[in-house]
Parts: structure tokens; C-alpha cells; sequence
């Protein structure tokens, strides 16, 4: 049977995501990430050449074309973007700054109806605690790159075939994804969405929601691997197709980074009860009343 103190935790995530419109707060972030996205990845492709180089680093980014199923057509555009990434000037990054803030304020703004207590300056909150990541991209792209051109090794273009290799090339993505990504979630789900739960709360919530987008890319690979002409609904326009399938699973993505971050919410709300009644019946506060007010943190 499941643990009693699981069942509440679940049920307040309930509760938190029953405050407002899952779907409608997935729409918010997709909206703003439609502008933030590129920026990232551009800025985390450029952070390599500090490594690198700008040559070396491009030749080490495109041996990695080989993990991306090439029957949608997806290994052009990364081609374009790791040519593109790797030759911006710092006057570029700085310009990307601006757009690739609007993140924060995506996260941000699709959380806070959820949240009990309400926000200032919500905005300028996200944005400016997102750009703290500035300083960790660098070092987790050198990392997933790194693990990445090992597994060139075990694709089919890299001499290897069969499940065996297949299972692994998969576990070891599966796994760098989720470890790296529970850097990042960490930080977003203490500083820039609300609620500023305890760090060990967030790490918590990040690591488990960093599994689920771990997998979930993983399927994103899988789906790339479709043959299947994506721009038959859009009157043979592939570009319009692609850009709607990209969106599409990014909508799907923030589903569960906001469902994350109302389990971490949960948790953090579990604590707080905890402390400030530490003798109680565990079922005390499963009445769903709102929680003891949190010790400084």
C-alpha cells in the first residue's frame, strides 16, 4: 500500500494545481519560451567554444548529428544552429540576454495563479533570477557534450547495431539529461517560480520532475525517428509542421515542469506542517486546511 504521507503529498499537488488552469498555464509558458528557446540553445552551443574554440568546438557539435534520427529532417536545423551558435559574437550573446529572460517570466507568470500568496513584480522577478543560469550553462553543456560524443560509439553510424547498444545509448541519455536537468530545475523551482520552498525541497521536486523531461525528450527522439511527412496538415509545408510538432511537445513539457513544481509546493507545505506541529496525528493536516507559516528559511 502507498505510504499515508505520499497520499497527502499527492493530494495537496491536487489541491495547488486545482487553484487554476493546468493547460492554460502550459499555454503561458509555451508562449513565452516560443521567444526564449533559441536563445538558450544558441547560448549554450556558443559557451562551448570558450572550451573549445570556435572550430574544434563546431566539429565536436556536429559529430553528435548521428544521435538525431534523420527522417524528419531535424539534422539541417541542428546543423544551422551549431554553425550559427558557434560563430556569435559577444555582442550577440548580450543581445540574446533580453530575449532569453522571458523564460523566467513564463515560469513565473504560469505559476503564480496556483500559488496561495500573491506577487509583485512578477516579471522582472522571473526574468532577472533566470539569468542566474547564465553561469551554469557553460559548464553542464561542456558535460552533456562531453558524455555525448561517447555515444556517437554506440549509433548505427557509429559502427554500432542492435538493441544492446541501442538500450544503452538510450539509458546513458536518459540519465545525463536527468542529472544536469535537476541542476537547473533546482534553481528555478526555488528562485523563479513562487513560492521559494526549502533547498532540499526544491532539489527534491527538481530531481523528480527532471526525470519525467528526461524520458519525456527521450520520446522526442523516438518521435523524430517517425517517418512521416509533418507538413501533410499544413498543405506540404514542413516548416510550419515542424515548428507546430516542436511546440506541441513543449506544451506537453510544461505540463510537467508545472505539475514539478506544485509537488515540490506540496512537499515544502508537508514540512511546514510537520515542524510546526511535530507530535500531532499524521492525519491532522489532511483536513486541507492551509499550512502553519513557514520558519525563515
Amino acid at each position: 500500500m502507498t505510504d499515508p504521507r505520499v497520499r497527502a503529498v499527492l493530494r495537496d499537488t491536487g489541491r495547488i494545481l486545482g487553484r487554476g488552469d493546468l493547460a492554460g498555464a502550459a499555454g503561458t509558458m509555451t508562449y513565452f519560451a516560443a521567444i526564449a528557446v533559441v536563445p538558450w540553445v544558441l547560448l549554450a552551443v556558443w559557451s562551448l567554444t570558450w572550451f573549445d574554440g570556435v572550430d574544434s568546438a563546431e566539429r565536436t557539435l556536429l559529430r553528435l548529428r548521428v544521435l538525431i534520427p534523420p527522417d524528419m529532417g531535424a539534422r539541417p536545423v541542428f546543423d544551422t544552429v551549431v554553425h550559427t551558435g558557434t560563430h556569435l559574437g559577444l555582442l550577440g550573446i548580450v543581445v540574446m540576454l533580453f530575449p532569453a529572460s522571458f523564460y523566467g517570466e513564463g515560469l513565473r507568470r504560469a505559476c503564480v495563479p496556483m500559488h496561495e500568496r500573491s506577487d509583485r513584480l512578477t516579471s522582472w522577478r522571473g526574468r532577472i533570477s533566470m539569468m542566474a543560469l547564465v553561469v551554469v550553462v557553460p559548464p553542464l553543456t561542456w558535460i552533456h557534450v562531453r558524455v555525448g560524443t561517447l555515444l556517437v560509439g554506440l549509433s548505427p553510424e557509429g559502427g554500432a547495431d542492435g538493441w544492446g547498444p541501442f538500450a544503452l545509448r538510450v539509458w546513458a541519455g536518459f540519465t545525463i539529461t536527468w542529472l544536469l536537468l535537476s541542476v537547473v530545475l533546482t534553481w528555478v523551482f526555488r528562485e523563479v517560480t513562487p513560492g521559494k520552498p526549502r533547498w532540499w525541497v526544491a532539489l527534491a521536486g527538481a530531481t523528480v520532475t527532471a526525470s519525467f523531461v528526461s524520458g519525456f525528450a527521450q520520446g522526442f527522439l523516438l518521435f523524430l525517428s517517425i517517418g512521416i511527412d509533418i507538413g501533410i496538415p499544413y498543405g506540404g509545408l514542413r516548416v510550419v509542421g515542424g515548428v507546430v510538432a516542436v511546440g506541441l511537445w513543449l506544451y506537453l513539457m510544461h505540463i510537467l515542469i508545472i505539475t514539478g513544481w506544485a509537488l515540490t509546493q506540496a512537499i515544502d507545505h508537508r514540512d511546514d506542517r510537520a515542524q510546526a506541529a511535530p507530535v500531532s496525528h499524521p492525519d491532522a493536516a489532511d483536513d486541507g486546511s492551509p499550512p502553519a507559516a513557514a520558519p525563515s528559511r
